[in-house]
């Protein structure tokens, strides 16, 4: 770590190290403002958001009034969003889609158009206020169905061609869609349920389930260190295999996020291995790894934000993701719901839509949760959604980003 006067400001430029330490103690502070602030806790504000924005903020102040310039070395981002990743693709098993029947693949593939349907929308704002086609994409599928993680992953992709502040404009609409999400979720099931006076019906081959036990995640494990090197060099082989994949598909010209080969190459070896049995894949260690990858490099992207690139595009980006949120309620209002079959278990899925559709799987959860409290249980949509919002959207979701961003470039 260096401490220099820059143009006459104090500069701290932190190396790989100091950058990683700093990120591990935000992300005990996101958990810790958690606890305390109810809102954080109500909405699920993930901790490593709540932790990397304060500093961000914090940074903000600090540069604007021209008294320290803090620099980050952020070597560590790319392996462990890398890593994240591929722990989801490992998760990816297209045996999970007869868990769930006909009405999972029905929500699918009404995630599907939503995705779709966010990018478009995204795009065609942008061009309306006058902003680069891909903050659209950033404010798109990316920031809404795609939530933080996207959003800190994408945002880099969209910078290297040339758009400016992609990812700080792809996280600041990730937190608004992920509170919007948390706020909309309930009524939206509310009015539904009201309206056709809906009843909750249990149907018997959902019954006993959890989404985690249809995933094959356990809830314990005994975990060793030859366990943990061995599900940890599944990741890093599918990790290398993937960053072979992107370099062949780079030299056709085509803009591909690093860890986009990585997690389809951890897909096709999680169904290759659920058929032929190479070797066991323990889910617990997995998604062990996958959480504290996830939570060092989000903690890692969101506190090395520039919020000051955000000064010309708030009113534009107000504009996008407001009109995101309207659509997304009378998406699930008007089609999913219908689509779903009109009766209880599709009332709970559409509040599910909105949590995940515009902020992540937790707030689905959440939202699904407050609803069941208060009219009864739907297990159906308890396994279906998180299914869907934490697995199988991405199949088709990232491919429909990259096609935008390439599209759009």
């Amino acid at each position: 770590m260096k401490i220099e006067m820059v143009k006459g400001i104090l500069t701290f430029k932190m190396d790989m190290i100091a950058t990683l330490t700093i990120a591990l103690l935000l992300l005990f502070l996101g958990y810790y403002l958690r606890k305390k602030v109810k809102f954080f806790e109500r909405f699920c504000i993930p901790a490593p958001v709540i932790g990397g924005l304060t500093f961000s903020l914090l940074a903000l102040v600090l540069k604007q009034a021209n008294v320290i310039t803090i620099s980050m070395d952020t070597t560590f981002q790319s392996p462990f969003m890398i890593a994240f990743f591929t722990t989801v693709g490992l998760g990816g098993s297209f045996a999970l889609v007869k868990k769930g029947g006909k009405p999972l693949i029905i929500y699918w593939i009404l995630c599907s158009i939503l995705a779709v349907a966010q990018n478009a929308i995204g795009v065609i704002s942008a061009k309306v206020v006058g902003i680069h086609p891909l903050l659209g994409v950033m404010m798109g599928a990316v920031s809404m169905e795609g939530g933080h993680g996207a959003a800190a992953a994408f945002g880099p992709t969209a910078e290297s061609l040339g758009v400016a502040g992609a990812t700080t404009v792809a996280v600041a609409a990730a937190t608004f869609g992920l509170i919007s999400g948390g706020l909309i979720g309930g009524p939206i099931a509310r009015y539904l349920i009201d309206k056709y006076k809906l009843k909750p019906t249990e149907v018997e081959e959902f019954s006993g389930e959890s989404y985690r036990e249809a995933a094959g995640i356990a809830s314990a494990s005994n975990v060793t260190s030859h366990g943990f090197l061995v599900q940890l060099a599944v990741i890093t082989v599918c990790m290398t295999i993937g960053a072979v994949v992107c370099a062949f598909i780079a030299k056709t010209g085509t803009v591909l996020p690093g860890y986009v080969g990585a997690m389809f190459t951890a897909v096709a070896f999680r169904n290759l291995n659920d058929k032929f049995k190479f070797m066991k894949l323990d889910h617990y260690i997995i998604d062990l790894v996958g959480d504290v990858s996830l939570g060092i490099f989000l903690s890692m992207a969101l506190m090395s934000l520039k919020l000051w690139e955000l000064s010309n595009l708030a009113g534009p980006m107000l504009i996008v993701v407001i009109i995101q949120v309207i659509f997304i309620t009378l998406y699930t209002i008007f089609v999913v719901f219908r689509a779903l079959g009109k009766d209880f278990d599709a009332a709970v899925m559409a509040s599910g839509m909105a949590g995940h559709g515009l902020g992540a799987t937790p707030n689905a959860i959440a939202n699904m949760g407050a609803v069941t409290e208060k009219y009864g249980p739907s297990t159906k949509a308890f396994l279906i959604v998180p299914l869907v919002g934490a697995f199988l959207i991405d199949l088709v979701g990232i491919p429909n980003i990259v096609w935008f961003i390439n599209f759009f470039k």
